[in-house]
């Protein structure tokens, strides 16, 4: 099988779906691997070093999508890639709900491309191993975000997540108890500050104090609760996720107006819709806006801010996926029961129900007879 890995041509997206360590082993597999020029640039892996991991080298997205039986790449395709890629190919990337393209998913359907979303894979105990490693960077990467916009020079409150002598710690509120939620607690409790983590299931909210031996405080996300402590928060982190679904608006427009003047919101669901209701994607060249007198941090692709981590991330999870589609084929999709739940699209069909009801199409099960 031919394994294409071009250019990503998102805003800022400098991460890179395959390192040089994965188009070895898939070229050491028998397939053939092309990497379009300047690939691996963001996370500073040359085109020689993937050459010399066995790749050939494409100087246009174009041509990789038009010769490769397997596209992998991180973000969603364009319009116009979705227009280079053949029929009937597999294309693993991210399908990204919260900004789903009626136009680039139609174009996809028509060419009855086998369309893969990354983040709805599943490994054999029900976890999303790719949404899991992203969203433990992106957990880690919280506290720093959100201790740099508190900063005065950079519009916030002039105040440190950790306190000093004499001087009280900070409130950070954590709105959702997932992998983000929880190691961005990790780290914001590492720097001695107060926080408060919010979930609807009690259950993860028993998990969390047995991990943190009761060290942060937890209750459970009512609008009532989240309006009584976002007042009190220097920091509110968005982490709502719900499985191939929008993330719906916990935080809402009049709970921000009440909170402290330049405080910090890290929506980090935007990629989902986001969970603040005055949430808007920002990037990470321009990461921030203010709103009732609150900065928003709405970046989709965190991640790509530590390319070369997150790509090596990306690489440990996907490649397995990318070894058994190239070995087996369509069969693959079908066999593979956490495979297949990330299937969106399959031959012609929408095989994922949320994006059918997001786009208006009839939503078809892969195992049905109307995907046979």
């Amino acid at each position: 099988m031919i394994v294409g890995i071009p250019k990503e041509t998102w805003s800022e997206e400098r991460r890179v779906a395959l390192t040089p360590a994965g188009v070895y082993a898939l070229s050491q597999a028998g397939h053939t691997v092309i990497v379009q020029a300047g690939a691996g640039g963001g996370c500073r892996f040359s085109d020689e070093t993937f050459r010399e991991a066995g790749a050939a080298i494409a100087f246009s997205s174009e041509e990789v999508f038009a010769r490769a039986d397997l596209i992998v790449k991180v973000m969603p395709p364009t319009e116009q890639e979705c227009g280079w890629i053949a029929e009937e190919r597999f294309l693993f990337s991210a399908m990204n709900l919260g900004s789903a393209n009626p136009v680039a998913h139609e174009i996809l359907r028509s060419k009855r491309v086998l369309g893969v979303g990354l983040e709805l894979i599943e490994d054999y105990d029900g976890n999303l191993p790719v949404l899991t490693a992203m969203s433990e960077i992106a957990g880690m990467m919280a506290p720093q975000i959100a201790a740099r916009f508190l900063e005065t020079t950079h519009g916030g409150r002039g105040v440190m997540l950790g306190g000093v002598a004499g001087i009280p710690a900070s409130n950070v509120l954590i709105v959702g108890a997932g992998t983000v939620g929880t190691t961005a607690a990790r780290v914001f409790l590492a720097f001695g500050v107060n926080v408060m983590i919010m979930d609807e299931d009690l259950r993860r909210l028993r998990k969390v104090e047995q991990w943190m031996s009761q060290t942060v405080n937890t209750a459970l996300a009512t609008p009532y609760n989240i309006e009584r402590y976002i007042a009190l928060a220097d920091v509110v982190v968005g982490a709502v996720m719900i499985h191939g679904r929008r993330a719906p608006h916990v935080v809402t427009e009049p709970m921000v107006q009440k909170m402290r003047p330049d405080s910090v919101i890290l929506d980090v669901s935007i990629d989902q819709g986001g969970c603040v209701e005055t949430s808007r994607p920002t990037t990470l060249s321009d990461p921030v806006f203010k709103k009732h007198n609150v900065t928003h941090y709405c970046v989709p692709n965190i991640p790509s801010s530590v390319a070369r981590t997150a790509s090596y991330a990306l690489n440990n999870v996907i490649l397995s996926y990318v070894e058994e589609a190239g070995e087996k084929g369509k069969q693959a999709l079908v066999e593979n029961p956490g495979l297949q739940r990330g299937v969106y699209l399959f031959e012609g069909r929408c095989t994922h129900e949320g994006l059918a009801g997001l786009l208006g199409w009839e939503h078809a099960d892969i195992g049905s007879h109307q995907c046979q």
